[in-house]
């Protein structure tokens, strides 16, 4: 198998975090995201025990933000390990 790299690695984990939820943004603002929830809580048999709130930008800015971060971060590990594993055999 080949070797990753890792900034790329972490760009596109980062990138698909990211798009995860602005999309769960994009369903706040639409009024959407209650009954999402609540539908993919009763599918895992959960009474839904959260009530989503007014959108807000900021925080929606910021969810997006960390989240890339923490995706770049996981993405760039992820690489770090696979590279050190296919380099050990």
């Amino acid at each position: 198998m080949s070797m990753l790299n890792k900034h790329k690695t972490g760009l596109v984990l980062g990138t698909v975090m990211g798009l995860w939820h602005l999309t769960w943004s994009l369903l706040v603002v639409l009024g959407l995201a209650q009954p999402f929830l609540n539908f993919i809580f009763k599918l895992h048999f959960i009474q839904p025990p959260y009530t989503v709130v007014g959108f807000n930008l900021v925080f929606a800015v910021e969810l997006i933000i960390v989240t890339f971060i923490l995706g770049y971060i996981v993405g760039w590990v992820f690489g770090l390990i696979w590279n050190r594993l296919q380099g050990s055999k």
